[in-house]
């Protein structure tokens, strides 16, 4: 039996792909369809994830002159006999990734940039030396890459704004053909910048960059970008004619970033994963790029993974760890009552209406809520069901189970975050605990259920249910000093959901929360009171020296609760 290929985990360059033995779902077709629909500057914008590095990767090496053809062999682009002979190889190339060109000053993200622009301009040493170029630009280019006393890159802010356009020009002359400029995630620096304070310095900046590169430059063939967001037009590229964006919501090139269904299927039939399909189907797929459903090939790729490791893997969350979230969390600063309820909505496997903006300024981001759910349809959290309405109005949903986590867990978190910004108010809550001040804990958590989104799922577990309010409370205690808390601890004959020693106090508390269907708030609490009573859950804490214990049963039905309490012990 031949050895399969490697799991192209984490590998965004195309060259390793294909000569290091790699699994490759060919995306090359988009080569022959950029080149019959050639505009002068293009734009792919798509969440992150879902393959634009590696398709730059890909556009470098076919287009850049010395580049191994056999890179392509067997791939569908090589069916295009005359095409290859005609643009393979043929062209300067100019590929720069500014995906670490940021930082948390101005001044530190200028020095990334800067030498992110040198190190590409060193890929070309020979213009040092070419007889194509007169003196002052061979001058002008060692400056590109000149190092300072210390080491570093030298190249003066005003030389940076023109280094694109001067090293396109150069490579021009040298070679006798226009350049090709590739720019991967484009829009990074600016989101830093928005999220460091200095967003109009880097917008000012990089309008000169871009637009000396590919506004004015009469040595440019084409130029593709790629990134998540889609800025204003007007914000960074003022200008700039000939110049096309594809989004998430158009039909041309939907197939070429991410995984189609039919190749999902012939990966999972290649490595012998085929029974996993429909759980593959439930957690990464749903993304919609015009009328093509897509699944997340990130999140594919690392589960395949995890199968070869251990056959009987469940399905993880591989997305949501991979780059900043801070826009989200931006979201909730600003989502007020009306928008949690739309959250919920969303988490129940329903649908919302909303105008998407696609074409925004960062700043746009604080003017209003509305603009923050086109950035999360933009960015992947949520995408569109069915068509769009002649005022631009579409339907949003979670597209799968992997993002539906998201929003049950790590957004219910940043609620809570939010809530213990309230210290003291905070405080007094837990503090009520102690106390056996059941009409306190009630009003409290009642009202910090109010403030966050809860599950409206008539599908859902129970029990899924259940630690949805376990995962709040625990949430709520997070900053109690002098407090131990365990959560789905050992104890007696079985697991309470929360129990805490308040050591110096010597007082212990068993919580057990039930879901109290059709708000049958008494049973809920009695079944909860049951139970630690049955389990003997107070054990572990008697075993401690807790002195004092406390017993309750917590119901909880969507954003109401009933507390009910037993004590043991010294009163």
């Amino acid at each position: 039996m031949d050895e399969k290929l490697k799991l192209p985990m984490g590998i965004e360059d195309f060259e390793s792909i294909r000569k290091d033995g790699f699994y490759y779902i060919d995306k090359t077709g988009l080569i022959k369809e950029l080149l019959e629909n050639m505009s002068y500057v293009n734009l792919f914008t798509r969440p992150r994830r879902f393959g634009k590095t590696l398709t730059v990767s890909m556009l470098k090496n076919f287009f850049e002159v010395g580049s191994d053809s056999g890179l392509f062999d067997g791939l569908e682009i090589s069916k295009e006999e005359e095409l290859c002979k005609e643009y393979m190889g043929k062209f300067p190339v100019i590929s720069i990734s500014l995906k670490d060109a940021a930082g948390d000053t101005f001044d530190t993200a200028k020095r990334r940039l800067r030498s992110t622009l040198a190190m590409e301009a060193g890929r070309f040493p020979f213009l040092a030396d070419s007889d194509r170029l007169t003196e002052a630009e061979r001058r002008q280019y060692t400056k590109l890459i000149a190092l300072d006393d210390k080491g570093e890159f030298a190249m003066p802010d005003t030389l940076m704004e023109n280094s694109l356009l001067m090293l396109s020009h150069f490579l021009q002359k040298h070679f006798g053909k226009k350049a090709i400029i590739l720019i991967d995630e484009y829009d990074v620096p600016l989101d830093r910048a928005y999220q460091s304070g200095y967003y109009d310095a880097m917008v000012d900046f990089t309008r000169i960059l871009f637009g000396q590169a590919l506004k004015t430059n009469s040595s440019l063939y084409f130029a593709v970008l790629t990134g998540c967001l889609r800025i204003s037009k007007e914000s960074i590229f003022t200008g700039l004619n000939n110049f096309n964006v594809y989004t998430v919501k158009d039909v041309q090139y939907n197939e070429f970033f991410g995984f189609s269904d039919k190749e999902v299927m012939e990966l999972l039939g290649y490595y012998g994963f085929v029974e996993r399909y429909d759980a593959i189907r439930e957690w990464y797929d749903g993304y919609r790029f015009g009328k093509l459903e897509i699944y997340c090939p990130w999140d594919v790729v690392n589960y395949c993974h995890a199968l070869k490791m251990n056959h009987s893997e469940h399905p993880q969350n591989y997305w949501v760890n991979t780059s900043s979230n801070s826009i989200i969390r931006k979201f909730i600063d600003k989502a007020d009552g009306a928008a949690r309820d739309e959250m919920e909505l969303l988490v129940s496997g329903k649908s919302i209406r909303k105008k998407i903006r696609q074409e925004l300024t960062y700043k746009d981001l604080d003017s209003t809520v509305d603009n923050l759910w086109s950035i999360l349809f933009t960015t992947g959290y949520l995408t569109q069901c069915g068509e769009e309405d002649g005022d631009g109005f579409i339907s949003l949903a979670i597209p799968n189970k992997e993002i539906r986590w998201i929003f049950v867990e790590q957004i219910q978190e940043w609620f809570a975050a939010e809530t213990r910004r309230d210290m003291p108010k905070l405080e007094d809550f837990c503090r009520a605990f102690e106390k056996n001040d059941v009409e306190a804990i009630e009003k409290g958590f009642t009202s910090y259920l109010r403030k966050t989104i809860s599950i409206r799922d008539s599908n859902a577990r129970k029990g899924m249910k259940e630690n949805f309010y376990h995962g709040i409370l625990l949430g709520l205690f997070a900053g109690m000093n002098g407090w131990k808390v365990r959560s789905n601890a050992e104890s007696g004959e079985g697991y309470s959901d929360i129990s805490v020693e308040v050591e110096d106090k010597e007082i212990g508390i068993i919580i057990e929360i039930k879901y109290a269907e059709k708000a049958a708030f008494d049973a809920g609490c009695r079944e909860a009171l049951k139970q630690i009573g049955e389990k003997n859950y107070e054990e572990v804490l008697l075993d401690d020296g807790m002195r004092t214990i406390y017993k309750y049963g917590i119901a909880c039905y969507k954003k109401r609760c009933k507390v009910v309490s037993e004590q043991m012990g010294e009163s």
